[in-house]
């Protein structure tokens, strides 16, 4: 770790304390107010798209409400889980979208055209549907944007279909005036199948917290290519799409894998915190278990952001059934994209809420940050 006992990876964050998420506005107000008692005076700022409390509180108050009830899912908006299930006939279809602003859009290990489809498929994949049978891709552009960009972009989605087994079927294209729009967003959305569905809320005490790989490339590659900096290393982007990985934990573990979840803007110490909430477990955590490479060790430390806390997109997390964990974590290494897969800790019966890690001098709460250490990573 390399920061301080509050668990915040931005030193100019508050402490990251319980309290400390709500959406904090300039004139020291709550951007929060109860459902339907909109204040003209409130605005959204860059914290509520930040994948934490703050923008969980942002789609429970305003995005969503009305929607409650509505439609034949059985995990809905409610969960606010990485997709919603629907059972069609006899099959059960995981639906899930996302939009992508990263900057900047060609970084060391992809670029926007490989993380959008990652980032669907692994949406797709951590809620059991490895299976994913079709994506869309809805692209806006401004207006002078290099024609050879959006060429190599393309080329990207196709490859990392092509990796992942699936293909965009349908979507849709928008230009903007020059300076409305920051160069290109992509937005996509897809639809898996699974046999097995795996909300970040089902663990249960006692399960075997997995993770598939080492964590923070992505952010912190990410962050070193937008400021320029050289650390003499090999920084790049874990960003990748994970279904067959996780098809083969699926296959050794069935439905001794009870929990599943990218961890992708909060990073792991997000991912964790919001399962062990959903779930009403604590979390129990090893730090020197959690795989990470010396570069980003080491490049976290310059940059004084904490791996834990960065964005992840070619890593997940797994809740397993202490009967099935040595066979889904043996499954995992043996394939090439789990070689570093570990296991970092397990859920517990006090604390509920909340992960607590050993130091290996110690514990403390390891919490979410109050608001992204790196905006604009995914």
């Amino acid at each position: 770790m390399t920061n301080g006992t509050d668990g915040s990876g931005d030193p100019a964050s508050s402490d990251g304390s319980d309290d400390a998420g709500g959406a904090a506005r300039a004139d020291g107000g709550s951007a929060a107010s109860p459902a339907g008692e909109a204040n003209s005076d409130e605005r959204v700022s860059l914290q509520h798209g930040a994948g934490g409390k703050a923008m969980r509180e942002l789609v429970a108050e305003t995005l969503t409400a009305g929607f409650e009830g509505r439609g034949d899912a059985t995990v809905g908006l409610n969960a606010m889980d990485d997709g919603a299930v629907v059972p069609v006939g006899g099959a059960t279809l995981v639906l899930t979208t996302d939009s992508h602003v990263i900057q900047p859009p060609v970084f060391p290990g992809g670029d926007i055209g490989r993380l959008a489809v990652s980032g669907t498929v692994n949406d797709l994949s951590v809620m059991g549907a490895t299976d994913v049978r079709a994506l869309t891709s809805a692209v806006i552009i401004e207006a002078n944007y290099p024609r050879a960009n959006l060429e190599r972009i393309t080329r990207s989605v196709a490859s990392t279909c092509e990796e992942a087994d699936t293909g965009v079927v349908t979507g849709d294209t928008k230009v903007m005036g020059h300076g409305e729009i920051d160069g290109v967003v992509i937005n996509t959305a897809g639809i898996g199948v699974a046999e097995h569905v795996t909300p970040d809320a089902g663990l249960s005490t006692d399960d075997v917290l997995i993770v598939t790989g080492s964590i923070g490339e992505h952010g912190i590659s990410l962050l070193a290519e937008r400021e320029g900096i050289e650390f003499g290393s090999e920084l790049a982007s874990d960003v990748q799409p994970l279904n067959d990985l996780l098809a083969a934990a699926l296959d050794a573990g069935g439905e001794g894998v009870t929990a599943m979840k990218d961890p992708t803007r909060m990073g792991l110490a997000g991912a964790l915190n919001e399962m062990a909430d959903k779930s009403g477990v604590g979390i129990e955590l090893r730090q020197e278990r959690v795989p990470v490479t010396a570069d980003v060790k080491g490049t976290g430390e310059m940059l004084g952001l904490d791996p834990f806390q960065i964005a992840n997109e070619g890593v997940a997390v797994l809740g397993v059934a202490p009967t099935a964990a040595e066979d889904v974590l043996a499954a995992l290494r043996e394939h090439p994209k789990g070689e570093q897969a570990a296991a970092i800790g397990k859920a517990i019966d006090d604390h509920r809420g909340r992960v607590i890690l050993d130091t290996g001098i110690g514990n403390r709460y390891l919490r979410e940050p109050a608001k992204e250490p790196a905006p604009r990573i995914c």
